[in-house]
């Protein structure tokens, strides 16, 4: 309980940042280049149900369009790329989905990107090649802390790559961020948008809080090259927050 409150305060803040437009210099200056329907991301219900009989976590949201159908025109590079989003923020620890014990909001986020492929040991479209995997909608886990460089107020949390202190998970797709690449089937049907996780991929902790987000990011390299950032702006970034479920990201929702 004691989590769910401190999660639900950092998630408030966030939400007066975000929502009142009271952003710094640079989040001001950042150009969000999505162009996509934002009735695909306009959530009007989502669950998460315990499967017991097959040993699952069932994700679900659904939108007022059609989810997962328009996703952000290419950047071209990295620097700048488009990562359109559904995410699941969730009162799970960053232990239960495995990484090192760590500060932040741990979220299920499914997502889509035409720039480029995070998910090395997956061929999603089963085309044979495991790098060109980029507009397909996949999951990951992440670990969100609060971020007042970008409009949204939050970014995936990063580390020191030389931080041998650092545990993730073996299917992470080996950038300096607490991001992981865990291969979850995502199906799309008109409103909905779902994704299935075995009971074991989070030590069997059935039973936790959450909240549905629709949601822009943006990847930023700076001069750093593809995979590590130069302080200035975070590497991925929540630019714009296109709807909210609980209105308030207080995590009232519990899984079923």
């Amino acid at each position: 309980m004691k989590k769910v409150c401190m999660l639900a305060g950092l998630f408030a803040a966030m939400a007066l940042t975000a929502f009142a437009g009271e952003y710094c210099d640079s989040c001001q200056k950042a150009k969000v280049k999505s162009n996509i329907n934002e009735a695909d991301y306009k959530i009007v219900s989502a669950s998460v149900t315990h499967n017991k009989k097959w040993g699952q976590l069932e994700f679900e949201i659904i939108v007022q369009g059609v989810a997962g159908r328009s996703v952000s025109k290419p950047a071209g590079q990295m620097n700048g790329a488009p990562v359109d989003g559904y995410v699941f923020p969730t009162s799970l620890s960053s232990e239960d989905i495995g990484f090192s014990k760590t500060e932040g909001i741990v979220a299920l986020a499914l997502t889509a990107h035409p720039d480029f492929d995070d998910t090395p040991l997956w061929d999603e479209d089963g085309d044979g090649d495991y790098g060109n995997d980029k507009i397909i909608w996949h999951p990951h886990w992440v670990v969100l802390v609060q971020d007042k460089r970008v409009p949204g107020g939050l970014s995936v949390k990063e580390f020191d790559p030389k931080d041998k202190t650092i545990v993730l998970p073996r299917t992470n797709p080996g950038m300096p961020m607490y991001m992981d690449s865990p291969g979850f089937q995502v199906v799309q049907e008109g409103k909905a948008i779902r994704v299935v996780v075995p009971d074991y991929r989070v030590r069997f902790k059935t039973s936790f809080k959450y909240d549905a987000v629709g949601a822009y990011m943006q990847i930023s390299t700076g001069s750093g090259g593809e995979h590590t950032g130069d302080g200035k702006m975070p590497m991925l970034g929540v630019y714009k927050v296109y709807s909210v479920l609980s209105k308030d990201l207080s995590l009232p929702y519990q899984v079923k």
